[in-house]
């Protein structure tokens, strides 16, 4: 499919006047069929970046590319798992045959599954561990290794900006997903570790921060916080009460932070965790 051209050098003159713009900035989205993945995308592409949508999904990929590029935008559609290194190679492969350039990087996917969860009645010496590693090894290996597989095009780009996703599960005990809480904490201090390192060996070129959502209605998490005639779980309930905005957030909402990440006017911070969470985070339950 043959993708609209960059626009011409007043679109350079207007990201130099607005340093959160992502014009002629390309960034490649992993988690980019699942619903936060999604916000993101359309964040990205409203601020005026091109992107690479990558996931399992290639007819929803497809379809989320397409929809981009009818209404003007740059979006290619990247078929792979975050846990094959090869086909994250030729993911990356097709974006520099497609664009020439990759930016940023949105390590998006992740998540839990059902093995990964205790139930209340579960032995807790009796866990399920096989499963509780699968889904931390999804969370803190799909996490590094598309950031092995993206980053040296990213390094090349004289001003790249990497965005991992964290959770209120990385800094707080929450019961059930043992797998998802280890996992994001590994990808918080991964996060702040790979920082330091890339600003060593290349100065402030390369950024590495990362976007902590609170609770936000997912295919993964809606049946667990949320009944079918729309009210909450027990679950959801004890998520509303230590949220102080007393909602769910809406996946809009993470749009400002990470834009901001991406682009030049976050360009002195790095190592950082930006907390998008009505308030959970911070509230002490008094």
């Amino acid at each position: 499919m043959a993708l609209p051209e960059l626009r011409p050098a007043d679109a350079q003159l207007a990201k130099e006047t607005n340093s959160f713009s992502l014009e002629n900035k390309v960034i490649v989205v992993t988690g980019g069929t699942g619903i936060l993945g999604d916000a993101f995308l359309n964040g990205i592409v409203e601020a005026g970046g091109s992107v690479g949508i990558l996931g399992r999904n290639a007819a929803l990929a497809e379809e989320r590319a397409a929809a981009i590029n009818q209404q003007g935008g740059r979006a290619l559609a990247l078929v792979a798992d975050v846990l094959n290194e090869g086909q994250l190679q030729v993911a990356c492969d097709l974006m520099m045959d497609t664009f020439g350039q990759i930016d940023g990087l949105v390590n998006a996917a992740g998540g839990n599954a059902p093995d990964g969860v205790l139930a209340a009645d579960t032995d807790v010496f009796k866990m399920d561990l096989a499963g509780m590693r699968r889904v931390m090894d999804l969370n803190v290996w799909g996490t590094l290794l598309p950031t092995q597989v993206f980053g040296p095009a990213i390094a090349e780009s004289g001003a790249g900006s990497i965005v991992n996703i964290s959770s209120m599960n990385s800094k707080r005990a929450i019961t059930k997903v043992l797998g998802y809480n280890m996992g994001k904490a590994a990808v918080d201090c991964y996060n702040q570790w790979f920082a330091v390192e890339m600003a060593n060996r290349y100065g402030d070129r390369l950024r590495m921060n990362a976007l902590a959502p609170g609770f936000f209605l997912t295919e993964q998490n809606r049946s667990l916080l949320t009944t079918p005639e729309g009210g909450f779980t027990p679950r959801g309930e004890l998520v509303i009460r230590q949220t102080p905005f007393k909602r769910f957030g809406h996946p809009d909402e993470l749009k400002g932070a990470l834009v901001w990440l991406l682009s030049d006017a976050s360009r002195f911070v790095t190592g950082s965790m930006i907390c998008v969470d009505g308030g959970f985070s911070i509230f002490g339950g008094v």
